[in-house]
């Protein structure tokens, strides 16, 4: 569980395109075994603490051929920003992967002290 311990409280959100990879033959499409996709989001300003972040599928394209084998997390979380990560293996094939995401964590405040010992 994150305490917060300030009045200043940011929620952050949005959404990123993993990839699309019907319309070349890529990877995810056409491969099989583990694979994955990674992207780094920054969030649109600096939490003061680590953050708690979540995220889903917001729209999957996935082949209805074959079993559908999805994980997607975050990770590497910062003050500044953090991964989302897309895992598939098998014979799953996907063509289009967007996942939503949604941070909530302390913000500075223009009265907070830096002390250096």
């Amino acid at each position: 569980m994150i305490r917060l311990r300030k009045h200043l409280v940011g929620v952050d959100q949005g959404e990123v395109i993993l990839f699309s990879d019907f319309d070349r033959d890529g990877a995810m499409w056409v491969g099989d075994g583990p694979r994955k996709a990674v992207a780094y989001v920054k969030f649109s300003e600096p939490y003061a603490t680590l953050p708690a972040v979540q995220c889903w599928l917001s729209m999957q394209d996935i082949s209805s051929e074959h079993n559908i084998r999805a994980d997607v997390h975050s990770s590497d979380i910062s003050v500044n920003g953090f991964y989302v990560t897309f895992r598939t293996w098998g014979d799953t094939k996907v063509a289009r992967i967007r996942v939503g995401w949604q941070s909530i964590g302390e913000l500075a405040d223009e009265d907070d002290w830096d002390i250096v010992p």
